[in-house]
């Protein structure tokens, strides 16, 4: 499989337009349209989010260590 990527903007009549793509007529293709807006917001949803630590000394699952039992 090929992949191709290309970035452009949808036209006011909400279409797009793809010129000279790397493909013979014919062959088929998948089309897949991801918008660019928000891509990064959602792929690091905590990103500049504060960050508090209640007790950072606490131990963590300390009831499921067989040794100190």
């Amino acid at each position: 499989m090929q992949d191709y990527r290309i970035e452009t903007k949808v036209s006011s009549d909400g279409s797009l337009t793809l010129k000279g793509l790397p493909f013979q007529a014919g062959d088929e293709v998948e089309v897949i349209i991801r918008s660019r807006q928000h891509r990064e917001e959602k792929r690091y949803p905590l990103r500049g989010k504060p960050i508090r630590y209640t007790d950072p000394f606490a131990g963590v699952a300390e009831e499921d260590w067989e040794a100190l039992k």
